[in-house]
């Protein structure tokens, strides 16, 4: 029997969900190849670096940065590397990320996945990691959660579930090794010694999500904790927020300490700087037509309009995540329509959907704006930049994708199109046929 409308849209819905890309079968499903260029960089990148080589990667968020990630780990494992691929975010509540802990979290992920893929660690030396794993020693206390593991139980996983969710736990941790770094950074290189040593292959880790950090946490890890995070002697990617690396003292930061140039994800870019405002202006094709396949794995081509599909990747700014959104918010409204008419056979994405979603989603971003941001905002749309570019206000438009971020020979910027609606309110920017007039 067909799948009635109600669960097209439901299944549509549920496709728009799956970012970032990681499972076999996700990719299978869903890849359109995307960011082959970046890819390309990071590769050559990783090639280049030393034995304990940092690398650092920004890009906004929602750009697809996770999925290339995911991507680039796996062409580095098939290259002859040890690859650890893991979310910050998964390991470690995000308001608490801190260096001590990121430190802790590679050493756990190290062990976990050598573990998982049976990597021989002789007994020996994998008994002493573990036994340092589940002892915290403070001038306070000194417990081992190996008697909470009970016999023959999983130290790895007890410490990563306690990582995530006990806030007293990261805290012991952080008393720990606060004053401690090289022992923690010790820790973390024998494991990867073992590693290397049994499988005869390079480490290589990949830190997701750390781009998505609130910016004052970002400063203290990255500009006041540097030396620290990048002690290890292994190779690293740590990823960064877009907004924070306009910032020149931090770039020249980490620039320094990591001895290379930062790597970034550019976004989509349909128009040129010189047109990006210009009536009747073409976008690129080739770009439209990529986010156009992003969508068309997830959504049945019945089930929008090809007008309506078009407009909707121009509204995403070219940001793979907005372009999701936007497409799952248009899918939640379809799915209203069903819920109040479960008799109408014709409903899809036409332009008066997308406006609907547009509109709910534009509110959100509202709701964080005053007069000084949206001058901010009308000044970047008329100049392609802000007046000063390191303004904090700014930044914070930008790390919130209310600024987007594009290159092209030079760099410049542009507001979201999702929020124009909102400046022509206002009378800050001219409305089409005042422009054509």
């Amino acid at each position: 029997m067909p799948a009635s409308l109600l669960e097209r849209f439901r299944q549509a819905y549920r496709d728009l969900d799956l970012f970032p890309l990681l499972s076999a079968q996700q990719i299978e499903d869903f890849r359109v190849d995307y960011g082959q260029d970046t890819l390309a960089r990071l590769e050559q990148a990783i090639d280049d670096a030393d034995q304990d080589g940092k690398l650092i990667f920004s890009g906004h968020r929602g750009c697809g940065k996770s999925t290339l990630l995911a991507r680039f780990g796996r062409e580095m494992m098939q290259q002859g590397y040890f690859v650890v691929f893991f979310s910050i975010a998964e390991m470690v509540e995000m308001s608490a990320v801190d260096h001590i802990n990121i430190l802790y979290a590679i050493a756990v992920q190290l062990l976990s996945k050598a573990t998982e893929r049976q990597v021989p660690i002789p007994p020996k030396e994998k008994d002493a990691i573990l036994t340092w794993l589940a002892t915290t020693r403070t001038e306070t206390t000194s417990r081992s959660l190996t008697g909470e593991a009970g016999i023959g139980g999983d130290i790895l996983k007890l410490v990563t579930a306690k990582l995530k969710t006990e806030s007293t736990f990261r805290e012991e941790i952080k008393r720990t090794y606060e004053r401690r770094i090289s022992e923690l950074v010790e820790k973390v290189e024998t494991i990867a010694k073992c590693v290397r040593d049994a499988t005869k292959k390079e480490v290589l880790v990949i830190i997701d999500d750390l781009d998505k950090l609130d910016l004052k946490l970002v400063e203290e890890i990255y500009k006041k904790n540097i030396n620290a995070l990048f002690q290890p002697k292994i190779r690293i990617v740590f990823t960064i927020p877009i907004a924070v690396i306009r910032d020149i003292e931090l770039r020249t930061i980490l620039q320094t300490a990591s001895g290379s140039p930062i790597q970034q994800m550019e976004v989509v870019k349909f128009f040129s700087r010189e047109n990006r405002h210009r009536s009747g202006a073409v976008p690129e094709e080739s770009k439209v037509r990529l986010l156009l396949e992003v969508l068309q794995r997830r959504i049945e081509s019945d089930l929008i309009e090809p007008d309506t599909a078009h407009e909707l990747i121009l509204s995403s700014g070219g940001v793979m995540r907005e372009l999701v959104r936007i497409a799952r918010a248009c899918c939640s409204q379809c799915l209203l329509l069903l819920r109040r008419e479960p008799e109408r056979t014709e409903i899809k994405i036409t332009d008066e959907i997308l406006e609907l979603a547009l509109r709910d989603l534009r509110n959100d971003f509202a709701a964080s704006l005053g007069t000084s941001r949206y001058q901010i905002l009308a000044t970047t749309y008329h100049h392609g930049e802000p007046e000063e570019v390191n303004d904090p206000e700014f930044l914070l438009l930008l790390h919130g994708l209310y600024v987007l971020e594009y290159r092209n020979g030079d760099l410049w910027y542009d507001v979201h199109p999702m929020l124009l609606e909102l400046l022509k309110r206002r009378n800050l920017i001219e409305t089409e046929s005042e422009q054509d007039g």
